[in-house]
């Protein structure tokens, strides 16, 4: 609980350091792509905070925590770029990759892991729905889509 406490008082230095977009990100459902019996209501909370765009590259920073495919918490704290594709009528489409480190119960018995996944977002200026594909990282996991709802809360200039 320490970390993300430290994480949140960073995060409000941010703004600080350089202009961008506070986030709020929902985290909700997960499609497991093998059978079993996965929770696929990942339900959780987290933030992206979205750098001044370098031409069409957006580098940001994100954290979240939400129930997994076994029920458990799982934490993540990352960063990464997005390349942003306006589409017309306001709304984008982001194409990037995530670097983090992450921990769940049911991998290292909650000891922090790295790891780097690819992510589009599809949405306008205030909303934006994530997708990531999460690819099968031991036997016994099953590869996914994971879903999460993008909701600006504050852009800094």
């Amino acid at each position: 609980m320490r970390s993300w406490f430290i994480t949140f008082m960073l995060l409000l230095a941010v703004p600080a350091l350089e202009a961008g977009e506070l986030h709020l990100i929902l985290s909700g459902k997960a499609i497991h792509l093998d059978p079993g019996d996965y929770n696929e209501s990942n339900w959780g909370v987290g933030f992206e905070y979205d750098f001044t765009p370098r031409g069409h590259w957006i580098p940001f920073v994100a954290g979240a925590s939400f129930l997994d495919s076994n029920e458990d918490v799982s934490n993540y704290l990352g960063g990464g770029t997005k390349y942003r594709r306006h589409l017309g009528g306001g709304w984008h489409l982001d194409g990037g990759i995530i670097g983090f480190v992450m921990t769940r119960k049911d991998y290292h018995d909650n000891s922090p892991f790295i790891g780097v996944l690819p992510f589009a977002s599809l949405g306008t200026e205030r909303v934006a729905l994530n997708i990531t594909y999460v690819p099968r990282v031991q036997q016994k996991t099953s590869p996914l889509i994971y879903f999460q709802l993008m909701f600006r809360l504050a852009q800094y200039d």
